[in-house]
């Protein structure tokens, strides 16, 4: 494994027109390498039609207005700050780029697609935001995810306040049908991926003395499902980890938390919308929850207005474990 270099990056505690306002790093195994991208007309519009392609799709099945993620309202809560969100090309956690991003932060996008993730830079950038994108396959090893943790915190300026364990993966089917193979993914993204990014940038924050890690959950770690068995178990163990890791890291500064999603309406799971619809029904929201939701709450979290709070697992699923209502 070779690190690529990052020679420049785009931040500053105001936003301002800058010649080269996404720098992205690949990294891949045994191999490195650093390919300069410009926010343009191109991948704006990319990331453009992919959310209002979402938006037209909730608002013609839900009859609700959604909110459009290159209109969000501009606010200094995260000035100054910086933020990593795994998984941030697409759905929950281009949201949560795009709201951290509109707070004032320097988000680092990540993804394994190169396209995607650089139109989701691009899209923040070109709204007044600062992105830098850093993709690669994270499970591919601990050295791919520690790799990865260096280069996208000297993307940053060196440094990491915000750190979003968004990234993970859902394969299901019976326990004795789900293979070897996706066994072995789901381990490594879900639980040991986040594992090796907080091992790698959590040190980092105890030595400023300050910091934040959220961790993206499950509403199906607390409950029992037929055919889907290790992804909420997975997600039950990141829940664990969020606890131990409040107790490890937090009286040194770095509050941990988690956000826990409910049946949420993505991009990538548009196509099965009416099941999305069929498991809401009977939750007190009545209806899926949307990425902008899920991103919110991040927000919050990762936020002095949550400085009291360690080690807690916010619910935002639209009360579909709390409650039924039919």
């Amino acid at each position: 494994m070779r690190a690529a270099d990052v020679t420049s990056h785009a931040f500053g505690a105001t936003v301002e027109a800058r010649p080269d306002p996404v720098i992205h790093v690949f990294i891949e195994a045994d191999a490195g390498g650093r390919r300069p991208a410009r926010a343009n007309t191109q991948r704006i519009r990319q990331a453009s039609d992919r959310i209002r392609q979402l938006d037209r799709a909730v608002d013609r099945q839900r009859g609700v207005m959604t909110t459009n993620l290159l209109s969000l309202p501009r606010d200094q809560r995260l000035a100054g700050r910086t933020a990593i969100v795994t998984g941030s090309s697409s759905g929950i956690g281009e949201a949560i780029a795009h709201v951290l991003a509109a707070s004032g932060a320097h988000v680092v996008v990540h993804g394994r697609d190169v396209d995607r993730a650089e139109a989701v830079a691009a899209a923040i950038t070109g709204g007044g935001g600062a992105a830098s994108v850093v993709t690669g396959d994270l499970a591919e090893s601990p050295a791919a995810a520690r790799a990865f943790a260096a280069q996208a915190a000297e993307a940053l300026g060196g440094w990491v306040d915000v750190l979003v364990n968004n990234a993970g993966i859902f394969p299901i089917g019976p326990t004795p049908e789900l293979s070897d193979d996706d066994v072995a993914a789901l381990l490594a993204t879900n639980v040991r991926v986040p594992h090796d990014l907080v091992g790698a940038l959590a040190p980092g924050m105890v030595e400023r003395g300050s910091g934040a890690i959220v961790n993206i959950t499950s509403w199906m770690a607390h409950v029992g499902t037929p055919n889907v068995g290790l992804y909420p178990a997975t997600k039950s163990a990141l829940e664990h980890l969020t606890q131990a890791w409040a107790a490890e890291f937090g009286p040194r500064g770095v509050r941990v938390n988690a956000v826990a999603p409910g049946a949420t309406l993505t991009p990538g799971n548009a196509s099965a919308l009416e099941i999305l619809k069929m498991m809401t029904a009977v939750s007190p929201a009545g209806q899926p929850g949307r990425p902008i939701d899920i991103a919110h709450a991040v927000r919050f979290l990762a936020s002095d207005e949550a400085s009291y709070i360690h080690g807690q697992v916010l619910s935002v699923d639209g009360g579909i474990v709390a409650a039924r209502v039919g």
